[in-house]
């Protein structure tokens, strides 16, 4: 696989490649690599016999030997488990279908679905290049592992917290934005600020185009919400809602904002880091939302599985802040800012391939189209290079 030039000084390519060294998502996934590589190599590349409908635990289904075969290989059946070798699907097998079902963000239901099968004929070569363009990503977006970091890799919708030495101190579940419109962006910024308590101020796009229509139908639309309007000033408007007004809303001239509390969508706690797609992480009203596999559901920003466990982790250095009073903080009826002394990295990662301390290696959806967008700016790098080669000979 070529990797495309890093645009930078040499300096910076060093520090970067110094960083790279360190990190151990890097490193991993470079071993894991590795291994796919040699998987892929000694696969015999059946294919799985298509279904119907699901095979279910206990059911019978042609494409034993072949499950047994490739969840040995890849490690989800261990070599010392004795499956049946019959047609019957059960017993190890489906604890072997389970474990590879959670690691290609699947339901692990042990149920053998069209979703499922699909995941197990992909071919083996398929997972090694998904941990090639991982690798990539990394290569352009590397972070300073001496140093506390917040990763949220966005097709595993998941967040992981390091401290010093890149040790593992916290993770989660997360909300990212809707494909293909509302995409959470790629982004390396330092998060500045937590605010409890937090208002919301609606985006001017999702006011004219989502909540103007819900007051038209219903002018008590905005206090069943807990909405209020506001001028540029900031000063709340009391007035009758008229057609002059909603206007405004679309316009940007008014703007909407939702009061702070238990029902309010960033919930009780807003972490802030610069970046010019005005995105940030919070909390929510909605934790149901977690209980879904694929969870690309927000207009850009991330929502959290435990907010006020990342904010003790993230004030753990402050003066004062104990889990005790974070708690109280986010119980607060008015908006709370607090400022960090020391600044954390934040980095949005695209990788659909990633490899675990315990050595386990996860796969994922494609979800925005990444992967594929990279396979072709690569692509266009290979034929570059080819070209300038026989350029040269000429």
């Amino acid at each position: 696989m070529v990797a495309l030039a890093c645009a930078c000084s040499l300096p910076e390519q060093a520090r970067n490649n110094f960083l790279l060294g360190q990190m151990g998502e890097y490193r991993r996934t470079l071993k894991a690599l590795e291994r796919y590589r040699v998987l892929a190599a000694e696969d015999d590349g059946d294919i799985l016999p298509e279904i119907e409908k699901p095979v279910e635990p206990g059911g019978q289904y042609d494409g034993i030997p072949r499950l047994i075969r490739l969840l040995r290989r890849v490690g989800d059946l261990p070599a010392d488990a004795d499956p049946a070798d019959s047609d019957s699907y059960e017993g190890a097998l489906v604890t072997a279908v389970q474990r590879f079902q959670g690691r290609h963000g699947l339901e692990p239901d042990g149920r053998i679905d069209k979703a499922t099968l699909a995941q197990l004929n992909i071919p083996l070569s398929f997972r090694a290049h998904q941990l090639e363009l991982a690798l990539e990503r990394w290569r352009r977006r590397p972070y300073d592992p001496s140093r506390p970091a917040i990763v949220l890799n966005l097709p595993e919708f998941r967040l992981r917290a390091f401290g010093a030495a890149n040790h593992l101190e916290l993770e989660m579940k997360i909300v990212v934005g809707q494909a293909p419109e509302h995409k959470t962006p790629l982004l390396s910024s330092q998060l500045e600020t937590v605010i409890f308590h937090p208002y919301w101020n609606v985006p001017v796009s999702i006011q004219c185009d989502e909540l103007v229509p819900e007051i038209m139908k219903d002018p008590s639309f905005l206090s069943a919400n807990h909405l209020e309007m506001v001028n540029l000033l900031g000063a709340v408007v009391q007035e009758a809602v008229t057609d002059d007004m909603l206007a405004q809303l679309c316009s940007g001239r008014l703007r909407l904002r939702q009061t702070p509390g238990p029902k309010n969508v960033l919930g009780l706690a807003k972490f802030v880091f610069p970046n010019e797609y005005e995105v940030y992480m919070h909390a929510t009203s909605a934790p149901w939302l977690f209980a879904r596999q694929r969870r690309d559901l927000s207009h850009g920003c991330i929502r959290l599985e435990r907010a006020e466990d990342l904010a003790e982790w993230v004030l753990r250095q402050e003066p004062g802040w104990t889990r005790d009073r974070v708690v109280e903080a986010m119980q607060g009826s008015e908006p709370f800012a607090v400022k960090l002394k020391r600044p954390i990295q934040v980095v949005t990662m695209y990788a659909t391939a990633v490899a675990l301390e315990n050595g386990e290696v996860r796969f994922f959806e494609d979800i925005y189209g990444e992967d594929a967008a990279l396979e072709n700016e690569l692509a266009g790098a290979r034929r570059a290079l080819s070209d300038a080669r026989i350029a040269d000979r000429d």
